[in-house]
């Protein structure tokens, strides 16, 4: 699989933003789907190899960050691979793998999930835009809950990361406290037309928990 190579941002908003990273964790233990997500067909390529590649339009490099000796479905050239050296801490460890991999290259990443196989490169654009305006991190609320793994945080933050890893603190919402942080609702991220005219549902926000989802995924993949 070749990932195709975008240009920069310009002012009609297409591209890779500049200066933008991205990181796809995918070190879970996928219980509920009873096997790994990043192995899961979708479309004619692994589900992890679509979201790098729908990611890779808006940001780069990527990052995939995995669990220690897991095996993944090939990847483009030019991604790059980081390991949880702990594991089982959660989404907190892989945030700071991930921010450590990418803060040589770039000042903020795009971090997102491997199942989010709806993932549109104008919500990653979106969300870039709007944690530009002086924020630390801008993560999207919808339903009554915050998507951490749909969020842009400024590789900054990597010391706040390492400060609560150490006191064994790992829920991301503390992380949120701590850093100047956008929650971005619905109605703010539609305010954008681009976004609203290639994701008005915000599927981007998506995820394939359970083999039922995965299920419905299948059925409403074009």
């Amino acid at each position: 699989m070749q990932l195709r190579t975008a240009p920069a941002e310009d002012g009609d908003g297409a591209g890779r933003v500049a200066g933008l990273a991205g990181v796809v964790l995918c070190g879970g233990q996928s219980r509920r789907m009873g096997r790994p997500k990043a192995w899961l067909p979708f479309g004619g390529e692994a589900l992890l190899q679509r979201v790098v590649r729908r990611l890779g339009e808006a940001a780069w490099p990527i990052v995939v960050v995995a669990a220690p000796g897991q095996e993944l479905p090939p990847l483009p050239d030019g991604v790059l691979l980081a390991r949880d050296p702990v594991e089982g801490r959660g989404p907190l460890q892989g945030i700071a793998a991930g921010l450590d991999a990418v803060a040589p290259l770039a000042a903020r990443a795009y971090v997102s999930s491997t199942d989010a196989p709806f993932l549109h490169p104008a919500f990653v654009r979106r969300l870039a835009e709007l944690q530009a305006g002086g924020h630390a991190i801008a993560v999207p609320r919808a339903e009554g809950h915050h998507h951490p793994l749909s969020a842009v945080y400024a590789c900054s933050v990597r010391g706040e990361v390492a400060a609560l890893l150490a006191e064994g603190r790992l829920r991301l919402s503390t992380l949120f406290e701590r850093a100047r942080t956008l929650v971005a609702e619905p109605e703010l991220l539609l305010s954008d037309p681009r976004l609203r005219a290639a994701d008005p549902a915000l599927r981007s926000l998506r995820n394939l928990n359970t083999p039922e989802d995965y299920a419905a995924a299948l059925r409403e993949l074009d």
